[in-house]
């Protein structure tokens, strides 16, 4: 039976010790050093620029800008930004989601903006934050207005004359909005 010569093991395990510390102490160094000047990268902002990506609308609508719209006006908006990928009617295309129609009584169901989702706002919230996808943030608050206008038409949730503005679009009742519990303020 062989027995390694117990010197040159725990010598041999002092080295690797000892190299193995230095690099750990080495890596912490790095890191210290770039902590205390950042990694280099982007710049920072300042308040003001900060506004233009604090977007967030609450389902009461809080957080609604200014501006109105009308599904008369928000048909012509959405065939320029929208209708390439979402359809004429809001009908969907291969792998673009339906806007229009829907059921969630089909199986499998079909969840679109006027069948699943519980507050008007949130469309609009949406719609203002990430529409169109190839220019997000790209349409003034007053064509999302409108652009949103014309979605809840094509679902029979406005008419084409009602106009939708900060103080209107919280009103909107949502098909669907009986149906989600709200735990938002459940501590």
């Amino acid at each position: 039976m062989f027995t390694p010569d117990r010197k040159r093991v725990s010598s041999r395990f002092k080295s690797k010790a000892l190299l193995l510390s230095l690099a750990v102490g080495g890596l912490l160094s790095v890191s210290a050093v770039m902590a205390a000047d950042g990694p280099g990268l982007g710049k920072p902002i300042d308040e003001s620029q900060l506004q233009g990506w604090d977007l967030i609308v609450q389902p009461d609508g809080t957080g609604l800008p200014e501006g109105s719209g009308t599904a008369a006006q928000g048909q012509a908006v959405y065939e320029q930004n929208c209708a390439a990928c979402h359809g004429m009617k809001g009908e969907g295309s291969s792998g673009v989601p339906a806007l229009a129609g829907g059921s969630l009584t089909t199986t499998p169901p079909l969840m679109t903006a006027g069948s699943y989702w519980p507050h008007a706002s949130t469309l609009y919230d949406y719609v203002r934050r990430a529409m169109p996808p190839l220019a997000p943030k790209s349409l003034s608050n007053t064509e999302v207005y409108q652009v949103v206008a014309y979605v809840l038409h094509l679902h029979g949730i406005v008419e084409r004359d009602f106009v939708l503005d900060r103080a209107s679009l919280p009103q909107v009742k949502m098909p669907n909005s009986g149906n989600f519990i709200d735990r938002s303020q459940v501590q």
